[in-house]
């Protein structure tokens, strides 16, 4: 099996408009939101963390 787990390099909270980015595995704030916020990350069914065979065989279904 060769499939590659991805994780995603970018993300925005829909809430207070926060985005980080990573950093050799660790987040790293580009745009500071609100302090208390709970946030909501806009990584969605749209990303698709596997890459490989079995994400191919994925998609055609």
């Amino acid at each position: 099996m060769t499939d590659l787990l991805r994780t995603p390099d970018r993300r925005a909270c829909e809430r207070c408009g926060r985005v980080e980015h990573s950093d050799d595995g660790v987040w790293r704030a580009d745009r500071l939101g609100e302090l208390y916020c709970i946030h909501e990350w806009d990584i969605d069914g749209a990303f698709v963390p596997i890459e490989g065979e079995t994400a191919a065989t994925a998609e055609q279904y």
